[in-house]
């Protein structure tokens, strides 16, 4: 295939699974395949970026990380759902408290994605597009969230163009509804409807920026949100 490989993807037609988990930090994208996959096999590392296939519960399933931003997971979902035939890709990061319900370590499905950015403008629309996740894959989360047992909440993200932001008011997005900010949904929500593909945000709240002082660390972030890598993985 003329497209493969990729300017930021060295794999072969075939190496990725139709499901790809999709964490922002490489480490976590070597963390869930040493922690939850067998016979995982690296199959991208340009950039560092790491990408590997192997099987949870008999299902092969592929995980590989975006990076930080819209930008980011704008080319990496791109170039999956367009060169590899990938049918669904389900981001499982991390994210800021907005709704004053949540705290930390709760997991929040992105059912939408409001935006600041102006990604969406490349499609020519006259008008402005709601980016939304797969129903199917809502469901599935939700399903998958009750047998578990833990704190989840189901609506809008905000995906913001910046994480130091002058303009961003948290509490004007807050009187909205939105349940809590990170910086890549949007994207890629905007990519599968594009491809005619299927996608989903799963995030644990790791901070609260209306509380500062409960975050996670970067080591906490990297390894223990295992029960939303879990119910991933169980939608996969």
């Amino acid at each position: 295939m003329a497209n493969i490989p990729t300017p930021h993807i060295t794999a072969k037609l075939g190496d990725f699974a139709d499901t790809v988990l999709m964490p922002g930090d490489p480490k976590r994208a070597r963390h869930i395949a040493e922690t939850f996959l067998t016979d995982a096999v690296l199959v991208n590392d340009v950039r560092g970026v790491q990408g590997y296939t192997g099987f949870y519960n008999g299902k092969r399933v592929s995980v590989m990380a975006s990076g930080m931003g819209i930008p980011s997971i704008g080319i990496y979902s791109y170039e999956l759902f367009n060169f590899y035939n990938v049918k669904r890709i389900i981001r499982v990061g991390s994210a800021g408290a907005v709704h004053p319900g949540l705290n930390v370590r709760d997991i929040v499905i992105g059912m939408g994605a409001c935006t600041n950015s102006n990604y969406a403008s490349q499609f020519r629309l006259p008008g402005t597009y709601a980016p939304i996740a797969s129903y199917d894959l809502v469901c599935k989360a939700v399903s998958a969230a009750e047998k578990e047992g833990v704190r989840y909440m189901v609506g809008n993200l905000l995906s913001s163009d910046c994480f130091y932001d002058d303009a961003l008011s948290l509490k004007d997005w807050q009187k909205m509804g939105v349940l809590a900010v990170e910086m890549e949904g949007a994207a890629l929500y905007c990519n599968a409807a594009r491809a005619g593909k299927e996608a989903l945000c799963i995030c644990t709240i790791s901070d609260n920026p209306f509380n500062p002082g409960s975050d996670c660390t970067a080591e906490e972030r990297q390894n223990s949100f295992n029960t939303m890598i879990k119910i991933a993985l169980d939608i996969a």
